[in-house]
Parts: C-alpha cells; sequence; structure tokens
C-alpha cells in the first residue's frame, strides 16, 4: 500500500506540475503581450532579487519539516506531532518577516545601486509581505510530505495558480495606462495575494489533518526541536543562499552589461526580457515531462545505493539516462527546427525565434543536467554539485562582465552555451563515476542525434511544402508529428529504445 500510494502521490504531484506549468506557460504569454519585453525585464530583474529573499526566509525549512514530522511519527511519537509543526511554522515565520522587513527596508537603495532601475522599488516593497506566508507555506508543504499526502499541496498550487492570474489580469488592466511602473506592481501584487491566500487554505488543511496524525494521543513538546532544526537547516540553506546570491549577482549583471554594448538601458531590458522572461519559459516548458520519471525512480535509485545493490543502481541509472536523453534530443531538435514559427505564434517575434533555435541544441543538456543532479544528490553526492555549480557561477560572472559589454547578446547567449555544456558534462562523470557505469556514447547521445537530425531534415524537405501555405499551428503540428513518428519508429529499427525501458521504469515506481 505504502508503494502504491506513493505512485498515487506521485502521478498527482506530476498532473498538477504539468497543468501550472501550461497555465503558467499561457499567462506569461498573456502578459508579455500587454506589458511588452521591457516590461518583462523589468519583471525578471525584480523576481531575481525577490528569489534571493525567498532563498533567505525558506531554505532548508520544507525538508526540516518533512524530516521532524516524519522522525516523530517514525518514532511512536504521534502527540508530539502538533509541537513539531508548531515549531516549524513559527520558524518560518520568523525567518519569512525578517526577510520581509529586509526587502521592504532596502527596495530603494536596491533598485538605486544594484538594479539600477528605482522603478523596481514599489514592486519589490508590494512583494515583501508575501515572505512569511512563503516560509509558512514551506513549512506546511514539508509536513504534507512527511504525511504523505499529495493532494493538499496540489490543490494550493492550483488555487495560488488560479488566483493569482485572475488577480493580475485584473488589476493589469487599471494598470497599464499608468506606465510600466504600474503594470509590474500589479502584477506582484496578485502575486503576494496569491501566496498569502494559499498559504491559509494549508493551514486550514494542516489543522483538519493533525488530528488524524495524532491518532488520539495526548500533545507532548517535542524534544531538542530547536537544535535538530539548526542542524537539518543549516547545511541546506548555507549552499542555497551562496548558491542563490551568485544567480542574483549574475542576472543584475546581464542588463547593465546589456545596457553597454547597445547604449539603451531601454533595449537591454527588452533583450533580457526576451530571453530570460519569455524563451527560457517555452525552453523548460516540456520538462514536466520528465519530472515524472524523475519523481518515480531517484528514490529507489537512492534505496539500491544506500543498500549497496550496485546491480540495481546502476541498472535504474541507465534507465533514467536513456529515457531522459531520448526525449530530450527529440524536444531539443523539435524547438530548434520549429524556433521560428513557435516564436511567431506565441509572441509575434522573430527575436524570440532567434533565442528559441540557439537554446534548442541546449535543451538535452539543460535537461539532463537536471535530472543527473537529483540523483547525484539521492546518492549523497550533493557536495559535488554545489561545488560544480559554484565554479560554475563565478565563471559565468567572470565570462559576463568580460565578453557581454562587447559583444552584447551573443555575447551573452556564448556564455550560456558554454556554462551549460561545462556544467552538464561535470556533473555526468561525476554520476558515472559515483555509480561505477561507462559512457554509452551511441545510446545515449550519437544514435539519438543522428536520428532527430535526419527526422528534422527530412520534415523540412518534405513535411514543409505540403503545409507551407496553412497557418503557423498547421506547420507546426504536422511537422511536429511527422518528427517524431520518424524519430520513435528509427528508435525501435535500431534498438536505441525497447519497450522494456518505458515498462522497467513503471514497475520500479511501482515498486514491482
Amino acid at each position: 500500500m505504502k508503494k502504491n500510494g506513493y505512485f498515487f502521490n506521485a502521478a498527482v504531484l506530476t498532473a498538477t506540475s504539468l497543468v501550472l506549468r501550461a497555465a503558467g506557460m499561457v499567462f506569461r504569454v498573456v502578459v508579455a503581450g500587454k506589458i511588452g519585453a521591457e516590461g518583462m525585464g523589468l519583471h525578471q530583474l525584480i523576481f531575481t532579487v525577490y528569489q534571493l529573499f525567498i532563498t533567505a526566509a525558506t531554505a532548508g525549512l520544507s525538508v526540516a519539516a518533512t524530516r521532524l514530522v516524519t522522525e516523530e511519527l517514525a518514532a511512536g511519537r504521534p502527540g508530539t506531532v502538533d509541537s513539531a509543526l508548531g515549531r516549524c511554522l513559527a520558524l518560518g515565520v520568523g525567518l519569512g518577516t525578517l526577510a520581509g522587513l529586509a526587502q521592504f527596508a532596502f527596495a530603494a537603495p536596491i533598485s538605486r545601486w544594484w538594479l539600477g532601475d528605482m522603478r523596481a522599488a514599489v514592486s519589490l516593497r508590494i512583494l515583501a509581505p508575501s515572505l512569511p506566508f512563503m516560509a509558512a507555506a514551506a513549512a506546511l508543504r514539508g509536513y504534507f510530505l512527511a504525511r504523505r499526502r499529495a493532494g493538499p499541496n496540489a490543490v494550493a498550487q492550483l488555487f495560488e495558480q488560479a488566483l493569482r492570474i485572475a488577480l493580475v489580469l485584473f488589476l493589469l488592466e487599471k494598470a497599464l495606462p499608468l506606465g510600466i511602473e504600474a503594470s509590474c506592481a500589479a502584477v506582484v501584487a496578485g502575486n503576494t495575494a496569491s501566496e498569502a491566500a494559499s498559504c491559509l487554505l494549508m493551514a486550514l488543511w494542516a489543522r483538519r489533518d493533525l488530528a488524524q496524525a495524532r491518532q488520539g494521543a495526548l500533545r507532548r513538546r517535542v524534544e531538542a526541536a530547536g537544535r535538530r532544526l539548526a542542524e537539518i537547516m543549516l547545511p541546506v540553506a548555507g549552499g542555497r543562499v551562496m548558491s542563490s546570491a551568485l544567480r542574483t549577482a549574475e542576472n543584475v549583471m546581464v542588463p547593465a552589461c546589456l545596457a553597454a554594448a547597445c547604449a539603451s538601458r531601454a533595449e537591454a531590458l527588452e533583450q533580457y526580457g526576451a530571453l530570460k522572461g519569455m524563451a527560457m519559459p517555452v525552453v523548460f516548458f516540456p520538462f514536466s515531462l520528465l519530472g515524472t520519471l524523475a519523481t518515480l525512480l531517484t528514490p529507489e535509485i537512492t534505496e539500491a545505493h544506500l543498500t549497496g545493490n550496485g546491480p540495481l543502481l546502476r541498472r535504474l541509472t541507465g534507465r533514467v539516462i536513456t529515457i531522459t536523453s531520448l526525449m530530450a534530443i527529440l524536444l531539443g531538435g523539435l524547438v530548434t527546427l520549429l524556433a521560428y514559427p513557435l516564436g511567431e505564434i506565441l509572441y509575434h517575434s522573430r527575436e524570440i525565434g532567434l533565442y528559441l533555435r540557439v537554446l534548442g541544441p541546449l535543451m538535452p543538456f539543460m535537461y539532463l543536467e537536471s535530472m543527473v543532479d537529483g540523483i547525484l544528490k539521492g546518492m549523497n553526492e550533493q557536495l559535488a554539485t554545489f561545488r560544480y555549480g559554484v565554479w560554475d557561477s563565478a565563471l559565468r560572472i567572470g565570462l559576463i562582465a568580460l565578453l557581454v559589454p562587447r559583444l552584447g547578446m551573443a555575447g551573452f547567449l556564448g556564455v550560456m552555451v558554454f556554462s551549460n555544456l561545462l556544467t552538464s558534462s561535470l556533473n555526468f562523470r561525476r554520476l558515472l563515476t559515483a555509480a561505477g557505469m561507462r559512457l554509452r556514447l551511441w545510446k545515449w547521445i550519437a544514435g539519438p542525434v543522428v536520428c532527430v537530425a535526419g527526422c528534422c531534415a527530412a520534415a523540412q524537405k518534405w513535411v514543409y511544402p505540403l503545409v507551407e501555405s496553412s497557418g503557423t499551428a498547421v506547420q507546426l503540428a504536422a511537422m511536429a508529428g511527422a518528427v517524431c513518428a520518424g524519430y520513435g519508429a528509427l528508435l525501435l529499427a535500431l534498438g536505441l529504445l525497447r519497450p522494456s525501458d518505458l515498462k522497467t521504469s513503471l514497475r520500479a515506481g511501482r515498486g514491482k
């Protein structure tokens, strides 16, 4: 029952992720159409700073709540669950309040001296009250994970997204005539309100669930909660805050360096917003499909590692790499082939199409790195991934400062290409070493690349002329359908994909 419940929870979370990503993608397209590329650039800058404060408020909190509650339940102390959750919530609200006060107090100096755009100050102040709610929600999510209940988290996220979309679209209509500053403020106001409402919904759900968790036991105080929370949170929080600070510094540098290259702050924000706020979400949207595999198989890989079952560890890891590379290479090929039609149909922009054409070939590396990172952490290799991340961030900052002021967006795209190739290679090499595996170049990389390249070339030569006079949507559907069908047939014919790969992956997720 435990395994079946786990599989059901994974399915719920995956379906929720797909719905949220789809709704978020459509919502982003609508907002971008209203506030433009410059507005999206300013919005991305605001959220870059906001993300740093979120990390300071929430880093390690969800993990700590999960561990603390799980330990109490596993030790047969259900009466202490209320106290355990209460301590996590108190800590979260305290950290969130401190982070919120700091963001509110320093909104103007950050906007002036760091972001170089005073229009960000109002939005940063509006976002500040959301931080206590976000921290409390992180603790509540950890509690529900410990209880193996996916429903509350899924419903809260869906409710939050629906409320955010409704509020932002309503407020934007009022704010658009007032300019970009007011428009960004409207967007973040919807975010703050929805975060607060979602947190309150989860709190009401948790209050009802706690009675079941106690199983009739008398309430008791959890022992050594402060020390245990510190032991769990400090190592996680330290690494995440450092990584977030480096990413924030990098993201703040890019518009400033672009402005030096094109001699226009507005144009720099437009380019930055088009890439980070419009093209990148398209690139990462399909990752939800692969997130299912990670959710199902990573715990099995962790168990195989902990029990020292080397053959099972290598077999499961090989399955993950195989499915990830096959799907990621297909998706990368499709985005590369259909970059300009996608840019046109989503944003009515050839510039977005150009960015997608550059980023498409990087998608396999991005996706594989994300999957490998999760597996490595499951194998207790998080220090290696953290070390690679710090090296990458430091190197990116140096290259951005050196290249972007001279080459503009071309320089930044070059940095992105180099960075993704480097980090994915380092993480992948570490995984092969830790799992005791050898690189299967043909099956994992060369074979799928040859197949997708051939299918894309054939579709461009024979399918496109048939639908050239049709609408963009018809072109996208026909070309994508032809490439997918041909790719699947070639994989099966060459033995690069066997039905047993998928069946074994699903059986592992079910625990069979």
